[in-house]
């Protein structure tokens, strides 16, 4: 087969890039020039403005170490080729991340996951696509942490402080007037809240950024379970709440084997993190765990431990017991906010509670008057999310609906559903899971109508993003929805409760 490259003068540049570009987008692969990889090309680009694109894998080693140890360069390889080429440039400083793109997943997860910098193996063009997008905001934050616009001197000098040498003397001008400064506490504490607000993924969970027109693949992947009811560790049993990982690991509350469940990703079993020594309220046990969340800062799992009638924090390496933190609460979900504050839920007492560092008693944050479908009332509610605002949403199963309750509210708001409505989507039985994004629009598990529904702000009826088509085991399919999440791609985790699974539904990728 006849090879072909492009030119260092073929990388797309984008014009309107105003500072200088040390990140690269290279495609190894022997079909790199069919159609469908041609059409996916612009949205690379949008993401890394250059692109450039072998066939063959020694030209493509010999311009990666060619290239300057200061560029970052991202490689997608084919399966095939990537045996070749991935162990001779892995160690080399410009290479930062390699994608797999391929046919046979399995094969190609064998013998790449040797090599740290092989960020995922995939199959699918759009969650290639949503994977290097999100992924380049992280390692953008790490190499360019400072972004600054560079004054243009007028054309008709001929001179431009654009270039190199007008960048490095602008650069060198703005660290010695920074360094001339003197800095007051309150600047120091203006500087520490700014750089946690920038760099809060890794500690916490940021906002949930999802396009207002997303869609999701309708055949989901079976990522956790999905081998019959069972207490082996490639099973589940009646599993209810979820937890997905950066790194997409998913922790799963196996409630009737009163245990919690990591699965790392494309793995076909789970390792047991907590309990799993039998049903009980020793501090090695749990009894039909319902929800369980991970605390990055403390590198612990915190677990609504229902049956012991307790909250539970877990080391989530190694951890061999774990201690009570919560005690006298019929606690259903739970969720830390941006500033590691916990809410939990009380479904016996109608309530939710918001517990800060430090403090030994919770503070009501959503307190129903008795049970009963008013406004400040609540029946049977299950799983919390928290936004941005500190606003708290409840699954208020026993009403049909999902409330948002204000910080310092006496009342909730009704963001979806109700049993007024008398729209076909409105009449939902049994709300679990919820997820709420940027645009505060609802995500919800219909458990009784085996669907999850998304409901925008405002709106008076919701539409089916997932399931909805009967109760089954199918790949399109749902049989009582519990927990839902979305990982930082965008993809959707449903836990399957009666098909004892957990399903992932591919966002699929917009086109400009």
């Amino acid at each position: 087969m006849a090879t072909s490259t492009l030119s260092n003068d073929d990388f797309h540049r984008n014009s309107a890039d105003q500072h200088l570009e040390i990140f690269g987008l290279i495609w190894l692969d022997a079909d790199v020039n069919i159609k469908e990889i041609r059409n996916t090309e612009q949205q690379f680009r949008s993401i890394i403005n250059h692109l450039k694109k072998f066939q063959d894998v020694k030209q493509c080693q010999q311009y990666i170490e060619e290239r300057s140890q200061k560029d970052r360069l991202v490689l997608i390889v084919s399966g095939r080729l990537g045996r070749e080429i991935v162990p001779s440039i892995h160690k080399l400083r410009q290479v930062i991340s390699i994608y797999v793109y391929c046919m046979d997943k399995k094969s190609n997860e064998q013998w790449s996951c040797e090599f740290a910098k092989v960020k995922a193996v995939v199959v699918e063009l759009d969650e290639l696509v949503s994977r290097i997008k999100t992924d380049h905001k992280i390692q953008k934050k790490v190499e360019e942490p400072l972004s600054i616009s560079v004054l243009n001197t007028s054309i008709d000098t001929g001179k431009s402080t654009i270039g190199v040498n007008g960048e490095f003397v602008f650069s060198q001008v703005l660290i010695d007037c920074l360094l001339r400064l003197k800095s007051t506490q309150t600047d120091i504490n203006e500087l520490i809240n700014y750089l946690k607000n920038e760099y809060e993924g890794p500690l916490r969970a940021p906002a949930i950024d999802i396009h207002p027109n997303a869609t999701w693949r309708q055949d989901g992947i079976t990522v956790a379970g999905g081998n019959g009811k069972g207490n082996e560790l490639n099973k589940l049993d009646n599993p209810h709440g979820l937890y997905v990982d950066d790194d997409q690991t998913i922790y799963v509350a196996d409630y009737l084997n009163h245990r919690i469940v990591a699965w790392k990703y494309g793995a076909t079993s789970g390792q047991v993190v907590a309990g799993g020594n039998g049903e009980g309220n020793g501090t090695n046990q749990l009894h039909r765990p319902h929800d369980v969340i991970v605390d990055k800062e403390r590198d612990s799992l915190i677990i609504s431990d229902a049956g012991n009638y307790r909250v539970v924090r877990w080391p989530r390496r190694n951890g061999a017991s774990g201690e009570t933190i919560i005690s006298h609460i019929d606690c259903m979900g739970l969720i830390l906010d941006q500033t590691g504050s916990l809410y939990v839920s009380d479904c016996a007492k109608q309530k939710v509670l918001r517990y800060r560092i430090g403090d030994f008693g919770g503070t009501l944050v959503a307190d129903s008057v008795g049970i009963g479908h008013c406004i400040d009332q609540l029946y049977n509610p299950c799983y919390v999310f928290v936004d941005q605002d500190r606003s708290v949403y409840v699954s208020d199963s026993g009403n049909y609906r999902v409330m948002k309750w204000e910080e310092g509210a006496k009342e909730g708001i009704v963001v979806e559903g109700g049993p007024e409505q008398i729209n076909d989507f409105s009449k939902m039985h049994g709300r679990t899971g919820v997820v709420v994004d940027q645009l505060n629009t609802v995500y919800v598990a219909d458990y009784y109508n085996h669907r999850i529904i998304r409901w925008p702000k405002g709106a008076t009826q919701g539409s089916v993003i997932a399931g909805g088509n009967g109760r089954g085991k199918g790949s399109n399919q749902l049989f009582f929805p519990q927990g839902l999440s979305f990982d930082r791609y965008g993809n959707l985790y449903v836990v399957d409760q009666g098909n004892c699974r957990v399903q992932k539904f591919n966002i699929k990728q917009m086109t400009n």
